[in-house]
């Protein structure tokens, strides 16, 4: 590395400039720490002076490739010691390289650093009932969606705010561009399991991301986590075979056994175990007490507003589906295919 050469270079893969990368552009050029580098990796050539006269800024044009590849093509022409992933919907405190230096600079251990990225509070109602989906400590990881002390190790985290040792990265061979998305888990399956790398948590490590907007968009995020992630219980074990992941895929097996006992029930000549009856009514029971303590977590711990945390509860009910559905599909799967698509 050339002694001119950045500290850290921020790598920021999407398809196309548009809204929301106008609105992060100024937050990353305002960031405490100035040593840095901006790498903007979209599809087609993009003028950057149309955005900013910073020179800090660049673009490298990828075509139509995945955000696993931008983002292995940004770190290729990155020349920081520092490489930091966040997403284009994605915009940082004014701390978040500071942080991230300090920790770096005492602690030669640790190979990267990842921290929470919030729904912003002015993020429209329904984006922000789906944000509140993953802020209950019984529907998701609240630590990923608000700072969530103390500071601890961890073995898988999403590149919207992932910030990695250059050196680090390359010994895993960066990201597997096979993988997307989930390109981020297997990258730190990689890094922790097979090259002994250490990734710890830093609730200050902070950014703001945008939700889906809208239930199409939501369920199809989802979707595709569930996709992966049950994919990775069979070829990649030692981060996804953990009982959180599965717990979707019971309800739905469990909902699939309470439709065919209701086939039974309303079907001529057929008298239903009332045992199994008995055993579904609990179930559903409580289900739907599970529901009221999201409710009540995302209202007294996590301070949703009041219609937020309730809307948000259809949308724990579909997700729960949706992804268990798609979970058990990807425990079929030998291999996927990437999509393209966000």
């Amino acid at each position: 590395m050339s002694s001119d050469a950045p500290l850290f270079s921020i790598i920021i893969p999407f398809k196309a400039p548009g809204p929301y990368l106008n609105e992060s552009l100024p937050h990353l050029l305002a960031l405490a720490e100035t040593d840095f580098e901006i790498i903007l990796v979209p599809d087609d050539a993009m003028d950057v002076a149309a955005l900013t006269a910073d020179p800090r800024v660049r673009a490298l044009a990828s075509g139509p490739v995945s955000p696993a590849v931008k983002r292995d093509m940004g770190s290729a022409s990155a020349l920081g010691t520092y490489l930091a992933f966040i997403d284009d919907d994605a915009y940082p405190d004014r701390g978040w390289l500071s942080v991230a230096r300090a920790v770096f600079e005492a602690s030669p251990e640790v190979s990267a650093v990842g921290g929470p990225a919030e729904t912003p509070p002015d993020d429209p109602f329904w984006a922000r009932a789906s944000g509140a989906v993953f802020l209950s400590r019984l529907t998701g990881f609240p630590e990923r969606y608000r700072p969530t002390p103390p500071r601890r190790f961890v073995d898988d985290w999403p590149t919207v705010n992932l910030i990695v040792r250059r050196d680090a990265f390359f010994a895993v061979g960066g990201f597997d561009t096979a993988c997307w998305p989930g390109e981020d888990t297997k990258f730190c399956l990689d890094l922790v399991h097979k090259k002994g790398g250490r990734i710890l948590y830093l609730p200050e490590l902070f950014v703001w991301h945008h939700r889906r907007p809208g239930l199409a968009k939501h369920l199809r995020q989802v979707g595709n986590y569930g996709l992966h992630r049950g994919h990775f219980v069979r070829v990649h074990p030692e981060t996804s075979r953990r009982p959180c992941y599965f717990a979707p895929a019971a309800w739905v097996l469990f909902l699939a056994v309470a439709l065919a006992y209701g086939f039974f029930l309303v079907a001529d000549g057929v008298s239903p175990a009332p045992v199994l009856g008995t055993l579904l009514g609990l179930g559903f029971g409580a289900y739907g007490l599970f529901l009221l303590a999201v409710f009540l977590e995302l209202r007294l711990l996590r301070q949703e507003a009041p219609a937020v945390a309730l809307a948000a509860i259809p949308y724990v009910a579909l997700t729960h589906i949706w992804y268990g559905l798609r979970f058990l599909y990807g425990l079929t799967r030998k291999t996927l295919t990437s999509s393209l698509g966000r």
